[in-house]
């Protein structure tokens, strides 16, 4: 997984689950009427709110 910020084109890339060392994988979630962007495990070990940067979401592939 990819992310790069739209505001100042920092990145980050390589992110991987600590208990199974599998890459994280880009989703999304619905919680209320808001839609949020997180990196998950797809074995299912958890996920984690996707990396912000400029006080917004990074985009990720």
């Amino acid at each position: 997984m990819e992310c790069v910020c739209n505001q100042c084109g920092m990145g980050v890339k390589g992110l991987t689950c600590a208990k199974c060392n599998t890459p994280l994988v880009n989703d999304k979630i619905t919680k209320g009427n808001d839609k949020i962007q997180v990196a998950k495990c797809p074995k299912g070990c958890g996920m984690i709110k996707s990396p912000m940067c400029c006080n917004h979401d990074m985009v990720c592939k």
